[in-house]
């Protein structure tokens, strides 16, 4: 299938069909075996049946292509030669990626903190206004595009034409309709690291609306009997606020604040269409993404490919350890 000439769309199709019919025919042969048992041990097996299919697809895209992908770290740009931890060493010394870490530092602080921040600030506003689901709607809109369809569509806001010539970008025709000279993109972008507020903007835009939503329906769940009370005893909007509705959604708080977290952790794909990791802009994973496929330095790459899923996995496990309480709760 995978060498054919058959239309994509055909073969898409027969993958979704024999992936579903094979998970579905597994699932149908287990739970018959299960059933022939006696009722003791069917009620003790049946419920690895449900999972196992799930469990057995985890184990062999996820878990093996992980510890493979260490196996490889292990070894030299060629896979030829066993180095031990070398390329880890050459992880945490090498100036590209310290540029890459220091960039991800800056992504994770200032994307996720404005994230968040202007997700709550516009769900509490936007609950008292009368145009309330036409303004989530236009804010939540963005999260429909992906993240390399954001990034086009910012690279045209940022477009340059010749100063002859109608700018067609957002920003520079701005700066023309002000009497200023259109600037090129690069030359916002070259004075690193502070050129990356320019991409952060685009996630900051991406996730608001998603932060926004979730925090409105907490903020829903807040009694109106407790704000009620709180304006009686004398206390203003700030307070309100602050002393009542932070604590009462903190776990809201912290969900959204991890989920987005690792979204700005595994950020690649705005920033390979807009820069290609240029003018400082390196991430960890457009680092990965050359040192893997373009420089051909599998033994490298894989080791950045670990450093990052290390990176991740304690913000993942917080957010599950936060939904186990929510639940509980």
């Amino acid at each position: 299938m995978r060498d054919s000439d058959a239309p994509k769309l055909i073969i898409s199709i027969v993958a979704i069909i024999w992936g579903v019919g094979g998970v579905a025919l597994l699932f149908w042969v287990f739970n018959w075996l299960v059933e022939q048992l006696s009722d003791d041990w069917t009620a003790r097996l049946q419920p690895y049946v449900f999972v196992g299919p799930a469990m057995a697809i985890l184990i062999w895209y996820l878990a093996l292509p992980t510890v493979r992908t260490f196996w490889i770290s292990l070894f030299d740009r060629t896979s030829d030669n066993f180095v031990w931890f070398q390329n880890y060493v050459a992880v945490f010394t090498e100036r590209s990626m310290i540029e890459a870490f220091r960039n991800n530092l800056m992504w994770l602080i200032v994307g996720t903190g404005l994230s968040v921040s202007f997700g709550l600030l516009i769900a509490v506003l936007a609950d008292r206004s009368r145009f309330e689901r036409v303004a989530k709607s236009l804010i939540f809109l963005p999260m429909a595009i992906s993240f390399v369809g954001a990034g086009i569509i910012w690279n045209f806001i940022y477009e340059v034409k010749p100063v002859s010539a109608p700018q067609i970008g957002l920003l520079n025709a701005l700066f023309v309709a002000l009497g200023a000279q259109p600037q090129p993109f690069p030359a916002w972008t070259d004075i690193a690291p502070w050129n990356n507020l320019f991409l952060i903007i685009i996630v900051i835009w991406l996730q608001t609306g998603f932060a926004m939503v979730l925090f409105s329906a907490a903020l829903k769940g807040i009694p109106n009997e407790l704000l009620e009370a709180a304006r009686v005893d004398g206390a203003n909007e700030i307070q309100i606020f602050f002393r009542i509705m932070i604590p009462y959604i903190q776990g809201t708080i912290i969900t959204v604040t991890t989920t987005v977290a690792i979204f700005t952790l595994k950020i690649f794909d705005v920033v390979l269409v807009m820069t290609g990791g240029q003018f400082g802009t390196e991430v960890i994973a457009t680092n990965f993404y050359r040192q893997y496929f373009s420089n051909r330095n599998f033994g490298f790459g894989s080791a950045i490919a670990i450093v990052l899923l290390v990176a991740v996995i304690p913000v993942m496990i917080y957010n599950l350890k936060q939904f186990r309480e929510q639940e509980a709760f």
